[in-house]
Parts: structure tokens; sequence; C-alpha cells
């Protein structure tokens, strides 16, 4: 079976042909994807709003998660094996280049640990680090 495929209906999610390449999208990316790549990057019969609402369909789902970025907007990226529907388990770096602009998922570089005062709760912990990817620093 196609992993694309496979992937939608583990999640229980129907197949779309948005879906499917929206998805494919991300199965074929180095790095995190804008909406705006997303858009750029499909037919043209697909409206904002479709997109949105499939990458937000993939974030509940645990397929992608989100990145913020310096610009306040949102960049998604596949999420590992482990996360699930409303858990994501991505707690590793994103570094965001300097040089040709795409931010990466560090999976090897994990989060430092962070402990607050009593009483607070951690929900997330997103850290993205500024600098040159290895691409561009060749």
């Amino acid at each position: 079976m196609d992993s694309i495929i496979q992937i939608l209906k583990q999640n229980n999610l129907s197949v779309t042909d948005g879906r499917r390449k929206i998805l494919s999208l991300f199965l074929n990316s180095d790095g995190a994807l804008a909406h705006a790549d997303i858009e750029k990057n499909t037919d043209s019969h697909f409206d904002r709003v479709t997109v949105y609402r499939t990458l937000q369909s993939f974030v509940d789902k645990g397929i992608i998660h989100t990145i913020p970025t310096s610009d306040n907007s949102i960049k998604y990226a596949l999420c590992k094996d482990d996360c699930k529907e409303g858990h994501h388990h991505d707690q590793h770096i994103h570094l965001l280049c300097a040089k040709c602009g795409n931010t990466f998922c560090l999976d090897d570089v994990v989060t430092p640990s962070v402990q607050l005062p009593q009483g607070y709760v951690i929900n997330q912990v997103e850290v993205v680090v500024k600098g040159v990817c290895k691409n561009c620093n060749q």
C-alpha cells in the first residue's frame, strides 16, 4: 500500500486528493514548510482554507508539528513516529538558516530541561536556533 494512503488511514483520515498531495510535499521535503510553500506547490484548485484545514487536521492527528518563526508565522514539519493524536513528542531543536531561510528539525538535539517554579505547568517547549544550515555552510 502507498505510504501516504497508509499514514492517512492509520490516522482515521479519509484519503482525498488534497491530503495526499500535501502529505507528499512533507514526505519529499528536507525542511519545514510554510502555508505559502504548500499553496505554491499544489494545484491552484486548493484554496487557502482547504490547505489550512488539512494542515490543522495533520497537526491534530500527530502527523506534523508546528514551528514558530521569527516573523510570528508558523512552519510545519513531519512528526516522528511516536507522535499521536493530541500528543506530540517532538522535543527537539529547530534551526532557522539565515542564508537560505529554511527551517530544519534537528532530531538529534534534545531541548534543554526547563524547571519552572511550583504551580507552573509546561505544556510545550519550542526552541528555535538561528544560524547557518549544513548546506549553506559549505
